[in-house]
């Protein structure tokens, strides 16, 4: 955007914001005053006028905005409105607001839209051991990248004895003692949602 000698730019920080799919969003604007003449919405980190998505502006004699209505629209107030959002709206928007002394602020929203999480499947090796007389590898099948494992509902404290793959979905005990007996699920997450697996419960018997 072309500036003059007169032009005062305030560069806002990034807002992130994390979303499910289908979700209606609204961006709002930041350090608003009554004295904005112009809101402008840009999609991307960019103000060309090609990006622009949405706009408000008011003066004494009209109020304009554009669109009003649609997947994606303006509010009355300058924020930004998307309706039923999908993995393609993910991305930067910047928003211009233009003071009539010629100042400018310059803000960016970081959206972030995501799929629900799957339950993951829990398998393991074997269910029914004897103690320290075998080992059981326990496989979490998910396509998730963030994962932890849970023992009797709270999350594991790994042992000596326990070894998780680089990827955390094999956990391995070897060998399985009494106090691993119990209920073992793993869970998975985004920043949006979390769903565990269904438990699988380990009968250890001592020697």
């Amino acid at each position: 955007m072309p500036q003059n000698k007169a032009q005062c730019t305030e560069q806002q920080k990034i807002v992130p914001r994390n979303v499910m799919r289908e979700q209606d969003v609204v961006l709002p604007v930041h350090n608003k005053t009554q004295s904005s003449v112009r809101i402008t919405w840009y999609r991307g980190n960019t103000i060309k006028n090609d990006q622009i998505i949405a706009f408000l502006t008011v003066n004494s004699f009209y109020n304009i905005r554009g669109p009003a209505d649609g997947p994606v629209s303006i509010n009355k107030d300058g924020s930004l409105v998307l309706r039923k959002v999908t993995m393609n709206d993910t991305g930067i928007y910047t928003i211009v607001i233009q003071h009539p002394d010629t100042r400018i602020q310059i803000g960016l929203r970081q959206l972030n839209v995501y799929e629900p999480v799957r339950m993951p499947i829990l398998l393991a090796s074997n269910t029914t051991f004897t103690e320290n007389k075998g080992a059981v590898v326990l496989t979490c099948y998910t396509d998730e990248l963030t994962l932890q494992w849970l023992f009797n509902g709270l999350q594991l404290q790994l042992t000596e004895r326990m070894k998780l793959s680089e990827d955390h979905r094999n956990l391995t005990i070897d060998p399985v003692k009494r106090e691993d007996a119990g209920n073992y699920q793993c869970e998975v997450f985004n920043p949006i949602s979390s769903l565990a697996s269904v438990p699988i419960e380990l009968d250890v018997k001592s020697e």
